[in-house]
Parts: structure tokens; C-alpha cells; sequence
């Protein structure tokens, strides 16, 4: 596809497959079709690899964390857990909501934690905040450390972020959907694979290997989650589309 922006005639042209298309440049269209192409530059110019929280790296699109402190602000968990910590920028968001909500805890867990993140994050004035935990995340004695650390806690908010092929994502929610709380959400991040699969970082095979792709499936499995986003708190204008890395990746829990 080519993406032809005339700024004189204020038109945004499509062309592709023997057919062209032009919507006005200020158009819901217009920012819908440059929007998936910023992300996928950015994405492959590690974009969201220059971003901090608290002193740590955060691998995440802001876009993507704005939108998930909507929801824990709406939601107020009580347990926070995510699979995959990299150097603890995440886990510090969320401490920090925590902290500023008044209540509520962190879980992270990682196959493998340097030492370094684990003192720094010890150390940090949000460290009382949360707990880690070392081992694959499927693992079931990872997933009973899980369950004993959130105790009796509610509301629960789940995040996988580790490993983010198919069958791990799959297996990622089959392991923590059980903890999740009615009304709150399990997000299966980083869909945005399958639409980076022909990008010079990217690999083929996501195009359909991605958590998108689980996600989907185990909504169809599971009639308990919505594959659902969130509620915008304020919405005004015509965009009804998040910008966001992580297509599809929110499954709310609507039933027991």
C-alpha cells in the first residue's frame, strides 16, 4: 500500500491492489490510517524504549499507559500482577497508582530477575509496594506463589507481558484468568505483532504468532471475558480507536 498526503488539496489517498481511496486529511480515517503507520515506524526505531517511570526503563507506549490508569483508577484494585518485570519501570507505574489511590499491591514475575532491578527496586521508595516472583510464569508453582501472595485482595487486574508468543499467552491465560475479579480485566500485551511482521525488526511468522491472536481464541473458549476496551472517561470528538500497542488485548471478566 502507498499513502499519498496531499496537504494543499487536504486529502489523504490510499492506493493498493489496483484501487485508490482518498478520505479528507482531518478526517477519523485520515488519523486511524497514519496512526498504525507512526506506530509501526516507532516501533521498529525503538520508539518506546526511550521512556522511564520513577527512575526505571519502561518498555510501553505512553498512549498505553494512560489508557490502563484509567481503568485502575475507575477500578481500584486491590492486586496488581504482571508477568514479565525487564528492569521494573512497569511495576513502579503501577506502585505509583497504587500509592496515590491509597491501597492496593504489585506482582511481578519473570523467569529471570537480575539482582541489580531486584535491590533497586527493593530499595525504591514504592518497593514496600511489591512483591517478585522468580520462575516461568506457567509454571505451577510460580502460578501457587501467585495465588498466595493475592490472598484474599480484590479486585485483581492481570497484565501479561513476558514471552509473547501464541501458545505462551495462551497458556499465560488459562494460568492467571482464575484470579481475575468480576469486572476487572486480564490484558494480553503487544498484539501490535501481527501488524509488525513485515517490518525490518520484524519476523514473519507474527502474523499470526502473537498475543493478539490468543487473546481472540480464549475469548471464544472462555464466554466469562469480553474481549473488550475499556471506557474512555472523557470522550470528546469522533475517535472511538485507541493508539496503542496492544490490539485486542483486553479481556474482561463479566461472569463467574
Amino acid at each position: 500500500m502507498k499513502i499519498l498526503i496531499d496537504t494543499e488539496a487536504a486529502t489523504l489517498t490510499r492506493t493498493g491492489g489496483g484501487e485508490d481511496s482518498s478520505v479528507g486529511l482531518f478526517t477519523k480515517a485520515a488519523f486511524e490510517t497514519l496512526s498504525r503507520e507512526w506506530l509501526r515506524l516507532g516501533w521498529n526505531l525503538l520508539y518506546y524504549h526511550n521512556f522511564s517511570w520513577f527512575g526505571r526503563p519502561i518498555l510501553q507506549l505512553p498512549e498505553d499507559m494512560m489508557r490502563l490508569q484509567e481503568a485502575v483508577y475507575a477500578l481500584k484494585p486491590g492486586v496488581i500482577v504482571e508477568t514479565g518485570v525487564f528492569r521494573g519501570g512497569s511495576l513502579l507505574f503501577h506502585a505509583t497508582l497504587c500509592e496515590a489511590l491509597g491501597a492496593g499491591k504489585v506482582i511481578g514475575i519473570d523467569r529471570e530477575i537480575a539482582p541489580a532491578d531486584r535491590e533497586a527496586l527493593r530499595a525504591h521508595s514504592l518497593g514496600p509496594r511489591i512483591s517478585l516472583v522468580e520462575g516461568d510464569s506457567t509454571d505451577p508453582r510460580t502460578v501457587a506463589s501467585v495465588k498466595s501472595l493475592i490472598g484474599s485482595a480484590e479486585p485483581v487486574l492481570v497484565i501479561l507481558d513476558s514471552a509473547h508468543t501464541r501458545e505462551h499467552v495462551a497458556r499465560e491465560l488459562e494460568c492467571y484468568s482464575p484470579f481475575v475479579t468480576v469486572g476487572s480485566y486480564i490484558i494480553a500485551a503487544d498484539g501490535v505483532m501481527r501488524d509488525l511482521a513485515d517490518l525490518p525488526r520484524g519476523m514473519p511468522e507474527w502474523k499470526s504468532d502473537n498475543p493478539f491472536a490468543a487473546a481472540t481464541e480464549f475469548a471464544a473458549r472462555h464466554p466469562e471475558f469480553l474481549q473488550q476496551d475499556p471506557p474512555w472517561l472523557f470522550h470528546d470528538g469522533d475517535l472511538t480507536e485507541n493508539v496503542t500497542y496492544w490490539p485486542g488485548a483486553w479481556l474482561k471478566r463479566v461472569g463467574p
